[in-house]
């Protein structure tokens, strides 16, 4: 085997794996040795690696990983492969493993954070939820003990005392969200003590393609609280009465909706005969937008579901349930009045951070995931990282057909229901995936009513995955999935029973079918590699018609195709098509993503000056510097009623106050102007240049705004009988409450913003800065 990957070179544009390969029969000889080792010996020789900086020398590395697996084979009954020592040396060294599903990610991952924390380094182990996080934690505690490395884990559930304790273990494992809302509440205290996240080492990150591409377009964001929005049911009763293509009409992307002329005249009717555009009246037309966006473009059982009386989104690049995601407040009441629910809580946004600025804070990142060539170049412009290709223990022997084309969904439907029902007389398992909650209840109704029963994974009954997954490869299973990216079981041929096992493999492994290719090939891929995992037998194919909206949407010259027969397109250059709208699809997301990114990058420099005056504030007295320098005469009252501490401590609180007052108020500037900055592209003026020509002079004069503010309160600061300094009756008060929540990208701009990115490429711009 190490003779075999010692051959390999890697693929053009990724990291060249033949100096780790070189490695691997010096790893293997250590082998014999430390067997002989007790326990306490072989953890003794683990703590001998941290005498020495990082980057790790070869000589370190070969003794790192020849004690990592030698822990792992005690500690857990696994000897890690060659393969992924590989990963384990390509993690070290900063970059992003790919390595196939089934390949020992996991362990892989933990023995790299071990590598690091063994030299001093406190590692965060970034995963794409708190299940996965708390999983592989216990998972790999046992290892991590065996090598004497503490390892801990937070959840959403976690108390401030659990998340303090969690982080000042040498490993911490956590969602890339309940990190970054640490993070935003960190940025919140006014004492030391009341921090938990300590200054940050190592980013190991867990589906890095997921996280620092997916959810990169996704901020996190710390609300206080504020007055309720309420559900605006007038609106949502009135654009359900519209007639579609009679009062509204949806663009060839299915991504904005207007009033069409007869629709303006039947809502200003209804309204009683008012002007939507009359200029002294803004406040009625944003509210119509708001309901024919949430009635018309955000689909149930598509973009959201309804559980418990609530409106909860779904991630669309893992079909589950976005936990704590949200859209922007009045967007989200839109659809909670659509819905006819409670509308949930709200308030002003405090702060927020997005992933990628998360993420970046840390000085060495690296990660894991099984598709992340397709991205490699996001991966190098937004952060700095390039991939090893890893490649599997066992040769892929899946057989990948391609995509099957059919001029119709129904005729789509059609052919794989056909398939379903003549593969399954067989006994092979399959795994069918679908693109929306809603598609995979009708695909599964279809299969029920053909007398072929399936089991449904997705956002509705996402807690019950595992046992799902677990039963997905036994003999004559049928499984219908949404996206199955960052689902963390591998599913495993005839589950637990070998003799099962030998039978599914007997029949070819599990058969892979796509309904459909998503907007990404990477979920294809996430999708396609279910089967095939160690060797195993298994293939793939996709069923596609010109009537999905993926070719629908991104190749419009395809519409209208009328094929004989059953439908079947085989004409290469319309397959070409299909292949071609995807890419158009995952161009338009990697814009969004760059949108995201070029309008942080001033709000990051701006946040950035805040926070290093805060802290100042917060751990060197400045604010009561300030407040000396300001009113010395009041300043020197206080300190002979109170004394110094007294008053440096008040100083502290109302400096702190209108610091974060101020960047709430800017905060809500930059997202309204945001919101409206890319009109200004009718009047052919580059959104992102207006954007920042308005946000950098209202920032100027900032801290010494906030700075007169802190002078007007302290000057009305009165000292209490019991000798200290009731800020609070000043008006110098903490949110009675936080929240926090990750919010989605507004269709409105982020729709327009597509659209000005096309037209700026075809005029030849070079570079799309919209």
């Amino acid at each position: 085997m190490a003779e075999s990957v010692r051959r390999l070179l890697g693929r053009p544009g990724a990291v060249d794996l033949r100096p780790y390969s070189k490695l691997l029969e010096a790893i293997e000889a250590r082998e014999p040795e430390l067997r002989e080792l007790s326990d306490s010996e072989l953890t003794e020789k683990a703590a001998e690696l941290g005498n020495a900086e990082l980057p790790y020398d070869r000589g370190d590395l070969v003794e790192l990983c020849a004690v990592g697996r030698e822990a792992a084979r005690r500690a857990l009954d696994e000897r890690p492969y060659d393969v992924q020592l590989l990963g384990v040396m390509a993690l070290l060294d900063g970059h992003i493993a790919e390595m196939a599903t089934g390949e020992g990610k996991t362990l892989a991952g933990a023995l790299a954070a071990a590598g690091f924390a063994l030299r001093g380094q406190r590692v965060h182990v970034l995963s794409v939820n708190d299940y996965l996080a708390r999983r592989d934690a216990e998972w790999m505690a046992p290892l991590y003990e065996r090598l004497g490395v503490a390892v801990a884990w937070i959840s959403e559930e976690s108390t401030p005392e659990q998340r303090r304790a969690a982080y000042a273990a040498d490993v911490t494992y956590a969602s890339v969200s309940e990190l970054g809302f640490d993070v935003l509440r960190d940025r919140m205290v006014t004492d030391i003590a009341d921090r938990v996240v300590p200054e940050p080492n190592i980013a190991l990150i867990d589906e890095a393609d997921s996280v620092l591409v997916d959810e990169a377009r996704v901020p996190l964001v710390l609300a206080g609280a504020a007055e309720t929005t309420e559900a605006d049911l007038e609106m949502a009763d009135l654009v359900r009465r519209l007639t579609p293509r009679v009062h509204y009409e949806v663009d060839v992307d299915g991504r904005n909706v207007q009033l069409t002329d007869a629709g303006i005249d039947a809502v200003e009717k209804e309204l009683g005969g008012i002007d939507l555009y009359d200029e002294h009246d803004t406040s009625v037309l944003p509210r119509v937008n708001l309901a024919l966006h949430a009635h018309v473009l955000l689909q149930r059982d598509v973009h959201y579901v309804v559980r418990d009386g609530e409106v909860r989104l779904i991630n669309e690049s893992r079909g589950r349930i976005a936990l704590l995601q949200r859209w922007p407040d009045g967007l989200q009441a839109a659809v909670e009045a659509k819905e006819k629910v409670a509308v949930s809580e709200t308030g002003e946004v405090l702060d927020s951070i997005t992933v990628q600025s998360l993420v970046l804070r840390y000085p060495t990142r690296c990660g894991m995931t099984g598709t992340a060539m397709a991205v490699a170049e996001q991966l190098r412009e937004f952060y700095e990282l390039e991939v090893a290709v890893i490649p599997p223990n066992k040769p892929n022997v899946r057989e990948d057909e391609g995509t099957r084309l059919y001029a119709t969904r129904e005729e789509k439907e059609d052919a794989l229901v056909e398939e379903v029902a003549e593969v399954h007389a067989t006994g092979r398992p399959i795994l069918i995936g679908t693109q929306d909650v809603a598609e995979s209840e009708l695909l599964a109704k279809r299969l029920a009513d053909d007398g072929l029963e399936c089991v449904v994974l997705n956002a509705k009954n996402d807690a019950e995955e595992a046992g799902i997954i677990a039963e997905a490869g036994t003999h004559g299973a049928i499984t219908v999935s949404t996206q199955m990216a960052g689902r963390g079981t591998d599913i495993r041929l005839g589950g637990s029973d070998m003799a099962d096992r030998d039978r599914v493999v007997d029949k070819g492994g599990l058969y892979v079918m796509g309904f459909g290719r998503y907007p990404s090939s990477r979920l294809d891929d996430q999708l396609r590699g279910r089967a095939g995992r160690q060797g195993d037998p298994g293939a793939s194919v996709f069923f596609v018609s010109v009537e999905d909206d993926l070719v629908a949407n991104n190749a419009p010259q395809t519409r209208g195709y009328e094929a004989e027969g059953d439908g079947a397109i085989t004409d290469p250059s319309w397959l070409e098509m299909v292949d071609h709208a995807q890419r158009v699809s995952e161009g338009n997301l990697l814009e969004v993503h760059r949108n995201t990114w070029r309008y942080n990058q001033l709000i990051d420099v701006q946040r950035g000056v805040v926070l290093e005056h805060r802290e100042a504030v917060l751990t060197d007295g400045l604010g009561d510097r300030q407040l000396k320098h300001d009113c010395p005469e009041r300043h020197a009252e206080l300190v002979e009623e109170v004394g110094e501490e007294e008053v440096a401590r008040a100083a502290r609180l109302i400096t702190l106050y209108h610091l974060d007052r101020g960047w709430t108020d800017h905060n809500a500037f930059l997202a309204e102007l945001r919101e409206g900055i890319h009109l200004r592209f009718l009047g052919r003026r580059d959104p992102l240049d207006e954007f920042n020509r308005d946000a950098v002079p209202a920032f100027k004069g900032f801290l010494d705004e906030a700075r007169a503010r802190a002078a007007e309160t302290f000057l009305e600061a009165e000292a209490g009988e019991d000798g200290t300094i009731d800020v609070s009756a000043v008006g110098v008060k903490r949110p009675s409450m936080t929240w926090t929540y990750m919010v989605h990208d507004h269709p409105f701009s982020s729709a327009l913003e597509t659209v000005v990115g096309r037209i700026k490429g075809t005029v030849g711009s070079g570079e799309s800065t919209a």
